[in-house]
């Protein structure tokens, strides 16, 4: 089991520590709901310090990294960031990502805590050209500070104005820390990365400029409520980016990417399956993964996410199911305890924020 370098705030806190994906993580403080509500109304910090950080860097880096991933790299702006996929030659999904293009030739990439080594092995094993690769996840602490209250957050620990543009990143420190307009929750704020050995300094300060401490609890119904996939879970070597519904971070119009060929041709025929979303009807026990999902009495499938919606009071999940049950409107059921639920498929996201 590995621990990031703010475990020990993490306990000194009161949070609850369980095992993700390889690593003690708190999942709560003083509880899920009352730290989901914080990110919507107020402003949550959460340690992200177990993502993954690549650096790349050469002459032919961007063209290099269009050959490993969905979008278009070569097309993202100075100081910008976008979501992209990397998938296999089956066109299943490897890790969903965040490409930062920090200066010319150079970008960092954000990946998943549990897909750091594999990442890093395929990447190598795939290295062309003029490029430089390097994993430096164990040098860097991350905190994702989020929700509408964000913006005062950042101003008292920064001292200026939070960046208004979603997607943009900021390299504070050359090579040490740098600042992003990103995130996991739907909300405004900022992902904040850092060295490893001043992680605590920057949680504290976090926390003294008026973020409330929220785990990975509050972190998974926070973003399924945006209906945003969860890699190993939503996401998965057989699923392509298709089937998820992400054909927006995909661009096929590039020569030639890893599992291109694959796209090209579910593009051209019907899908084999589609992630849907479900809202549960009836009042129901929690959903989770792995239940299944029944259309006219049949199993057709199983719930690949699944939780109470803390900010809508009812029951979500999303599950991958045929063509012919994934319309908008389409009634189901989920098998929850041996019991059947009522539900629907719903367009995503499942929340959406006033105006």
């Amino acid at each position: 089991m590995q621990r990031t370098p703010l475990y020990d705030e993490h306990v000194r806190a009161g949070g609850r520590i369980v095992e993700f994906a390889g690593w003690e993580m708190p999942v709560q403080y003083t509880g899920i709901l009352q730290e989901h509500k914080a990110v919507r109304e107020a402003c949550g910090v959460f340690d992200i310090s177990h993502m993954g950080e690549f650096f790349v860097k050469g002459s032919d880096a961007s063209a290099w990294l269009d050959t490993l991933l969905t979008n278009n790299v070569s097309q993202l702006p100075l100081g910008h960031a976008q979501y992209s996929l990397m998938l296999n030659e089956r066109g299943g999904v490897i890790d969903d990502l965040i490409v930062y293009h920090l200066a010319e030739d150079r970008f960092l990439l954000i990946v998943n805590a549990s897909m750091i080594e594999e990442d890093a092995a395929w990447m190598r094993s795939h290295l062309s050209g003029n490029v430089e690769f390097e994993n430096r996840s164990e040098a860097f602490a991350a905190l994702a500070i989020q929700g509408p209250l964000a913006a005062a957050v950042f101003e008292k620990i920064f001292q200026r104005p939070m960046p208004s543009e979603r997607n943009r990143v900021e390299e504070i420190e050359p090579g040490r820390s740098y600042i992003a307009t990103t995130g996991y929750t739907g909300e405004d704020g900022i992902e904040w990365l850092v060295p490893a050995s001043e992680s605590a300094n920057a949680w504290n300060t976090a926390l003294a400029a008026g973020a409330f401490p929220c785990g990975l609890g509050a972190r998974d119904t926070l973003r399924l409520e945006m209906g945003y996939p969860l890699n190993g879970s939503d996401l998965s070597p057989e699923r392509t980016p298709l089937e998820a519904g992400l054909g927006f971070f995909v661009d096929l119009k590039k020569t030639a990417f890893t599992g291109r060929q694959i796209l090209l041709d579910q593009k051209s025929s019907l899908l084999p399956h589609k992630l849907c979303a479900i809202r549960v009807l009836d009042k129901a026990p929690p959903v989770r993964p792995h239940y299944k999902v029944y259309v006219n009495g049949e199993p057709v499938s199983e719930t690949t996410s699944g939780a109470l919606s803390p900010s809508l009071g009812y029951g979500i999940a999303m599950a991958y199911l045929p063509p012919a049950y994934s319309d908008i409107g389409q009634e189901v059921e989920v098998e929850v305890r041996d019991r059947r639920f009522r539900a629907v498929i719903v367009k995503k996201p499942f929340y959406k924020k006033q105006p």
